[in-house]
């Protein structure tokens, strides 16, 4: 909508994707002043009202409403560096490949749930590292509980010992205790002694594999094109070497990292980066009542979450020096009776505040 107030022309809009852009471009190359308001900004203020109509000409008097009611707090918009924009895109075009290998084991992690209900939690799935997928190599020796139970524990650990040598996992007896504790307390909802149960299991697995198959040998150059691309173009920032150098952070997280957060300085402060990944809690008070127990909003950047956690994952995983300040914080959240992926969350917080800071004294 295009408003106009003491002879300044401003033209605000709703954020629509990516199809609001060629039409901001082009009034800005006009040199009109343009704001682009976020649609969940946009829907809250729209619901003020009693009644919700939602037609086309009742949203531009919405819109317009908006920009009169904030006109002192519109902000013109500011689009990111083109190397910035380039980084999204190709991160998004890495996670729209990796979601085809990933929606492919959901039909058998589905069929898992009756003949070994839990053993998702216990063994991973694909490994983006290795390329390797634990759950389907399980299930194709195993395949229900019953043939965990018929055994005595001992004989199960060492038959999964040998299991994990000879496909070339860590042969870990703990994570043979958790298993055989976990199918002694299941209850698998398909029975073992029906012919077709071993034989669906077995079935999805080796589907499994010719759809890896077939994708690692049409996706995997692909993907390793465009993380060599999102490399090259995050070492040319200045920022990369300090990114690089955080605990969690490795050659191939880092540019995925940048990639989503973009160009820091567009947030005017930490605090303002962390809401945009959504991992903040917003305060609660009322009266004399103040919550403490609060749950992360949510309302930002999936991906970058998804990233971030990765990244606390890895600094966790791999033990950072003792001088790493988010890994002693991830630590004393634990002690202090966190769960593990609230401390981690806890952690991503501290990571992004640092991260904020750092990259923004780089460019001051």
């Amino acid at each position: 909508m295009l408003l106009r107030f003491d002879d300044e022309v401003r033209v605000i809009m709703e954020a629509t994707g990516i199809y609001h852009l060629p039409v901001v471009t082009y009034l800005q190359e006009k040199g009109i002043f343009v704001s682009v308001i976020n649609p969940f900004e946009m829907k809250k203020y729209r619901c003020q009202g009693l009644r919700r109509v939602k037609t086309d000409k009742q949203d531009a008097i919405t819109i317009s409403n908006y920009g009169i009611d904030h006109w002192f707090q519109l902000k013109n918009y500011v689009a990111d560096a083109q190397i910035y924009e380039e980084l999204k895109i190709l991160g998004r075009q890495y996670r729209h490949y990796m979601r085809m290998r990933i929606e492919s084991v959901q039909e058998l992690t589905h069929l898992l749930e009756y003949t070994m209900p839990g053993i998702k939690t216990l063994l991973n799935g694909w490994n983006e590292t290795n390329g390797k997928d634990k759950l389907s190599d399980f299930a194709e020796e195993y395949w229900h509980y019953d043939n965990i139970t018929k055994k005595s524990e001992k004989q199960f650990m060492n038959s999964y010992v040998k299991w994990a040598d000879k496909k070339g996992y860590h042969q870990s007896q703990d994570k043979a205790i958790k298993i055989y504790a976990l199918a002694q307390e299941s209850i698998p909802t398909l029975p073992s002694d029906i012919p077709s149960v071993k034989m669906l299991v077995q079935e999805a697995v080796r589907v499994l594999r010719e759809v890896d198959a077939t994708l690692d040998a049409t996706l995997d150059a692909t993907l390793m094109k465009i993380l060599s691309q999102m490399q090259s173009l995050s070492k040319t920032l200045p920022e990369y070497p300090v990114i690089r150098a955080m605990g969690g952070v490795g050659d191939v997280l880092a540019p995925k990292l940048i990639a989503e957060i973009g160009d820091v300085r567009r947030f005017h402060n930490g605090k303002a980066l962390i809401a945009y990944t959504g991992i903040d809690a917003p305060p609660y008070q009322s009266g004399q009542f103040t919550g403490t127990e609060r749950k992360i909003s949510k309302r930002g950047s999936a991906a970058l979450r998804k990233i971030g956690y990765k990244v606390m994952h890895s600094l966790k995983t791999h033990a950072a020096p003792e001088d790493d300040a988010v890994y002693q914080f991830i630590l004393k959240k634990e002690c202090e009776g966190k769960c593990k992926r609230l401390a981690k969350i806890a952690g991503l917080n501290k990571f992004l505040r640092i991260y904020y800071a750092r990259v923004i004294e780089i460019y001051q």
